[in-house]
């Protein structure tokens, strides 16, 4: 199950559903992702041993994959990523998670096909995706882009 990491070099691990990807309906898919974000919190157990809750705050390896971090963190939560089809035509409507220019941080949009009415959802369905990524450690914060769509700028709480 390998993936593309952060820097668009290939990467053995677990392929993340970052929402520009095919539909992910393979058999398995949902124990495949609740093992990985087991692996993703027991590496903040071990690496964040000077904090009070290790478990609150992303690890350095989240730091430096934000991408992956905040997507595994989002599907591993039951928020569903947004898909498209081999010509990059918008498949089906949720998340899509991408690098935001500035290092460490990253941007969440909710997107879906055309007249699929995911606009209208996506206040409702950030809010959903900043409070999950909060529980981690996460500090997203919305705002507005061109012709008014909503997104998140995700980065890690200091």
């Amino acid at each position: 199950m390998g993936g593309v990491d952060d820097s668009g070099r290939p990467s053995d691990g677990f392929d993340v559903a970052t929402g520009d990807g095919r539909a992910r309906d393979e058999d398995g898919r949902e124990a495949a992702v609740r093992t990985a974000f087991e692996g993703l919190l027991q590496i903040r157990r071990l690496m964040n041993t000077g904090s009070a809750d290790p478990g609150a705050r992303p690890a350095a390896w989240e730091r430096h994959q934000p991408v992956r971090a905040v997507s595994l963190a989002l599907e591993a939560a039951g928020v569903r990523p947004s898909a498209v089809d081999d010509d990059g035509h918008r498949l089906a409507t949720g998340y899509r998670v991408s690098a935001a220019g500035r290092s460490g941080v990253v941007r969440v949009e909710w997107l879906g096909p055309s007249g699929s009415g995911a606009g209208y959802a996506a206040q409702e369905a950030l809010r959903e995706c900043a409070a999950v990524l909060g529980r981690l450690g996460w500090e997203a914060l919305e705002y507005r882009g061109p012709r008014g769509r909503r997104f998140l700028e995700v980065e890690v709480l200091v």
